[in-house]
């Protein structure tokens, strides 16, 4: 047994007091300092550059990358937490939406200049294959992606939820159940879904995530306002929370999941929550790489490739700026005469 599952598998009502517990905290605390000075060193180290060439070097994106699916998620797994735990007196499932929409908003806002605020491997992957992204970045956003779902999750269970945890299940932590608590970090099935409807509802989920986001960002369509995207973006996941999310926690994010169910087996859950919804868990590893790509393809097939051409959209726009000035030409060739 690991040191994690050992400070964290008590079967007490409450969170564990003991030596080990204080322990494993402040190598936590020790760690995430250590990270923290790492990144400002090397910050420092390069505050020479210019700004521009400082909001784009690969080490700042990455840790951007890393802290924006950490904010994200405190955002979302805290609102989760706060549901289960207080059995609806803290919240219901409107809240567990809203906490993850306005946390992606959140990350968008700290993160989108920086490293285009990358918090789902599905919408990279889509992006890396559509020509957005290079292909070299793609397992180094991924990597960052899962350390920063694994790190928000020891923060919420660590650090901010664990007396409400134990005092919930009653020290025993479960995947199913009426006490079962490994639902706060990763998603699992309703009992009534079946592996193809379940994957099936992963796909249309993801592909609407992806449709909506071709169409927020495309600038010969009608994008969101600029600084606005944001929050268009967050409305967009509180759109799917509220009305695809019933069946299976609307994963649509590859990293979302994994990470926080590695997290579960090793943190006192085990095994039973790959095992759990007969094998659920890869599901919402696979099924949102399936549909973003479908999603996005959608949005090329039939919206962004019938897109006039730059030189037909900008005769389109003097056509029309024509037909607007005519009716002014004309008042101004009009005799006295004629105005009276």
């Amino acid at each position: 047994m690991t040191p994690l599952q050992e400070t964290l598998t008590s079967k007490t009502h409450s969170r564990p007091k003991s030596s080990s517990h204080s322990h494993f905290l402040i190598r936590e605390l020790k760690l995430v300092f250590t990270l923290t000075v790492i990144l400002c060193l090397i910050e420092l180290s390069e505050s020479k550059c210019t700004r521009r060439n400082t909001l784009r070097r690969p080490t700042n994106q990455l840790g951007c990358c890393v802290h924006v699916v950490f904010i994200f998620k405190v955002f979302g797994l805290g609102s989760v937490a706060q549901v289960v735990t207080g059995r609806g007196a803290f919240g219901e499932y409107l809240s567990v939406n809203l906490g993850f929409g306005l946390g992606v908003a959140m990350g968008m806002h700290i993160g989108g200049r920086v490293s285009g605020a990358h918090m789902n491997a599905a919408v990279s992957f889509s992006m890396c294959l559509f020509g957005r992204l290079g292909w070299r970045m793609l397992p180094v956003y991924i990597l960052c992606q899962l350390i920063g779902a694994v790190q928000c999750c020891e923060t919420c269970f660590v650090t901010v939820f664990p007396d409400a945890i134990y005092h919930y299940c009653g020290g025993n932590l479960t995947v199913s159940g009426p006490k079962a608590t490994a639902g706060i970090f990763a998603t699992y099935p309703a009992p009534y879904l079946s592996l193809p409807a379940g994957f099936l509802d992963q796909v249309i989920g993801t592909a609407m995530l992806l449709l909506c986001l071709m169409a927020l960002s495309d600038q010969r369509n009608q994008p969101a306002p600029s600084g606005s995207e944001p929050i268009a973006v967050g409305l967009l996941v509180l759109l799917i929370g509220v009305s695809l999310g019933s069946n299976s926690g609307y994963a649509i994010n590859p990293s979302r999941d994994l990470g926080p169910r590695i997290f579960t087996a090793i943190a006192g859950w085990g095994p039973e929550v790959f095992r759990a919804g007969n094998g659920w868990w890869w599901v919402p590893v696979l099924a949102p790489m399936v549909g973003g790509v479908t999603g996005a393809s959608i949005y090329k097939v039939f919206v962004e490739l019938h897109h006039p051409s730059p030189c037909e959209h900008r005769r389109e726009i003097e056509d029309e700026a024509e037909e607007e000035a005519a009716p002014l030409d004309m008042q101004k060739n009009l005799s006295p005469e004629v105005c009276v």
